[in-house]
């Protein structure tokens, strides 16, 4: 059995996709804002929870914060990022909770 916490939460950021080779959405190669929808999850062990849910999502707004500038890094290497810091079994990244990526261990 695995079991997992959740936190959600959004922050306001920039980034550009600075080699979009698409001339459709060359846009995109210009920094541009968005508010990234987070989710992640990470595992716990026991039915009283190794880790305080509120903790983990206060220090995960808290280094997102520090970051509004994301310059080229993509919705995966947003997730990646946060997955590698946070120890997080799967972490999803939304642009304006629309389109995105979810990165899994």
């Amino acid at each position: 059995m695995i079991k997992t916490v959740i936190v959600k939460y959004q922050i306001e950021a920039i980034h550009c996709w600075a080699e979009c080779p698409f001339e459709e959405v060359s846009f995109l190669k210009d920094k541009h804002r968005h508010i990234f929808y987070i989710v992640a999850e990470k595992e716990v062990f026991h039915n009283d929870r190794d880790i305080e849910i509120i903790m983990l999502k206060r220090d995960m707004q808290t280094y997102s914060g520090k970051k509004y500038d994301y310059g080229t890094w993509s919705c995966e290497q947003i997730a990646e990022d946060l997955l590698n810091k946070f120890n997080l079994k799967t972490c999803s990244v939304l642009e304006d909770n629309e389109n995105g990526a979810k990165i899994y261990i």
